[in-house]
């Protein structure tokens, strides 16, 4: 592990940093020591300094960070501040639980498999199923929400839903025991319920895709295609600061939200101080015995504390530059996950090409793309996080979703809350609703957010032959204006600009969200998931800039009764208008599975595109050199 100092006051915390505040909690008596030590970490990380402080120079920002810390015997919950600068704790605040508690730790799973399976009622339940063998048993805790009574919703629980795992490479996904699930108390390690709503057949066909006897013979007709750079890639990476063509930023990582990138800029020009994707909300629609499934995997599960450690010619191909990522374990003590992010380089196909009817002239140019990217694995599904920059000034993120379907046993009579994706086995219909908090800074901190429809207008005086198509711009200048939803058929797109700068044409420069329409939470705005789940009821949020509001979800997301988050942030109704402002874009698909998705799923892709607008007074890719020696422009 590195012990080097961070030499910017965004580059993640340190190894030896973690260590020095464990140590400074430890002398304020918040990690008591001895044999039996209760207290553990549910998330560590680094406590960014305001934004102001960072971009104005002079002294180095007090270095901070966070823990949210659980006492495994008492269930009190510690939110803690730590000052490494001037080692000390600058904050330790108590948590109510009937306002949320803190994640899932990773000690959790091995706890409650030991706790479900030494229960006699869940036994009881497995022996009448025909399952006396436990250890072909998987079980799957499942963070519980906030469904009532309101007893159980102050408890730290998890609901456990069981799959039979017959050898050692059978995947267990394929048979799910379904109509039993056990609610386990964490802090009193036992299961308070078991609930034995019906009985369905146990699928049994194997879903083990590394069996030859189920995926078949490898086929022999794929080439090889290698990926060679001679002269080595376009960017330099010096620790966290990256550089590419006209791009500069600051790569950046945390157990809770994964990737982060920083005080992004282009040709010397900012255009986003902070871009990351600090929540996504999977919510299942069957609305009978598993009602509670839905998943906040960033609040609840802390996505970056289960990133892979990608390989070269597995995961990224080309010359590939990789970055580290350290977190912690539960007791707070770090630990390395190499090769977390991956940086390369993408042809991406043409950037532009002309053959002149006039000139006679033909030349092609080539798009290429920086990508900053990294991998993880939350339970049965598998999420790849990719940033795009490219040549002509656009960014993009997409999200490539693939893995294993969490699946039930189909009741059959064309149930239609699921899809059979193989003999008895069900793959619910569900969602995965992500959440990018992009902190603009568009030319400067001065941004204001327009919403632009285009559409035609009746036959008119002005319109005589109904050809016209026209813009509607409409200013948000509100945080109450600004819980907006994508609209297709209008071509909905939101234009942040500058509204200090202006262009050679003295328009706002400026740069434009391209939403994907696609639905946004499906639960009723009354269900307990959409009072939790508030930041997914709009495509789009706008606020003001507050450092202490990261979160869309909230702080505290596990079994949080609502309303924390961008609803209660913009309850404030701030001005938006020409101020610094954050923007909050919610997207991703609802998944109807296939029998293609089935027994490992093909990679689906889902994300936005912010394109320059006004940023450059022309086409900025004039000078990209023709790719010699195939192209020779006249």
């Amino acid at each position: 592990m590195s012990s080097a100092p961070p030499v910017h006051p965004l580059d993640p915390a340190t190894a030896a940093e973690y260590l020095a505040g464990r140590d400074v909690m430890a002398a304020a008596g918040l990690l008591p020591e001895g044999d039996r030590a209760p207290v553990r970490f549910a998330y560590y990380g680094l406590e960014e300094p305001p934004k102001e402080e960072v971009l104005a120079g002079g002294p180095e920002p007090d270095r901070r960070l966070r823990a949210f810390l659980v006492n495994l015997d008492t269930g009190e919950s510690t939110d803690a501040v730590v000052s490494l600068t001037h080692q000390k704790v600058v904050s330790a605040r108590t948590l109510d639980p009937g306002q949320g508690q803190l994640p899932i730790l990773e000690s959790d799973f091995a706890r409650v498999d030991e706790i479900t399976k030494a229960d006699p009622d869940w036994r009881a339940a497995m022996a009448r199923r025909g399952y006396h063998d436990l250890s072909q048993i998987r079980t799957c805790p499942i963070t519980a929400g906030n469904y009532g009574p309101p007893g159980d919703d102050r408890r730290r629980m998890v609901r456990v839903l069981a799959f039979v795992q017959r050898k050692e490479h059978d995947l267990a996904w394929a048979h799910p025991i379904d109509g039993v699930a056990a609610y386990v108390d964490l802090i009193e390690k036992k299961v308070f319920k078991v609930t034995d709503e019906f009985e369905l057949p146990v699928p049994a066909e194997s879903g083990d895709y590394d069996d030859e006897a189920v995926r078949g013979p490898h086929r022999t007709t794929l080439k090889p295609i290698e990926i060679t750079q001679p002269e080595g890639p376009s960017f330099t990476l010096d620790g966290h600061h990256l550089r590419w063509q006209d791009w500069s930023m600051r790569i950046g990582f945390d157990a809770r939200e994964g990737l982060s990138l920083h005080q992004v800029s282009l040709d010397a020009r900012p255009v986003i101080y902070r871009a990351s994707i600090p929540e996504m909300v999977v919510p299942y629609g069957d609305p009978n015995f598993r009602y509670w499934q839905a998943y906040f995997d960033t609040g609840e599960y802390l996505v970056g504390k289960w990133a892979n450690s990608l390989e070269l010619g597995c995961d990224c191909l080309g010359e590939i530059a990789y970055l580290d990522a350290t977190v912690t374990d539960d007791t707070g003590q770090p630990r390395t996950i190499p090769n977390a992010i991956c940086i390369h380089e993408e042809d991406f196909g043409i950037l532009w090409k002309h053959t002149d009817i006039f000139n006679g002239s033909a030349q092609s140019r080539r798009q290429r793309r920086l990508v900053v990217s990294y991998f993880t694995t939350v339970g049965n599904y598998d999420y790849g996080f990719y940033w795009y920059f490219y040549l002509d000034g656009t960014i993009e993120l997409e999200v490539k979703a693939t893995g294993v379907l969490f699946t039930s046993a189909y009741p059959g009579a064309d149930h239609p809350y699921s899809t059979e994706v193989a003999p008895g086995l069900a793959g619910v219909v569900h969602q995965h609703l992500f959440s990018a908090r992009l902190d603009m800074t568009v030319d400067g901190p001065a941004n204001a957010v327009e919403e632009v429809d285009v559409g035609g207008l009746p036959v008119g005086p002005g319109n005589p032959y109904g050809n016209a198509i026209v813009q509607h711009v409409t200013r948000l200048t509100r945080e109450s204006q600004a819980g907006r939803r994508a609209d297709g058929a209008r071509g909905r797109t939101w234009r942040i600009i500058n509204t200090e700068r202006a262009n050679r044409f003295g328009r706002p420069t400026g740069y434009t969200l391209y939403p994907e329409s696609a639905p946004t939470l499906l639960a009723d705005p009354d269900s307990p998931l959409a009072q939790r789940a508030g930041f997914a009821a709009s495509h789009l949020w706008v606020t003001r800039y507050d450092p202490d509001q990261r979160w869309p979800a909230g702080d505290f997301v596990n079994q949080h009764p609502g309303g924390a988050g961008l609803p209660a942030f913009t309850a404030a109704d701030r001005d938006i208008d020409g101020q610094d402002i954050v923007v909050w874009h919610t997207f991703g698909p609802t998944h109807v599975p296939r029998p293609e998705d089935w027994p490992v799923m093909p990679v689906a892709r889902c994300g936005f595109t912010l394109k320059p607008t006004g940023f450059f007074d022309r086409n900025p890719t004039l000078d990209v050199p023709p790719p010699a020696p195939h192209c020779t422009p006249d």
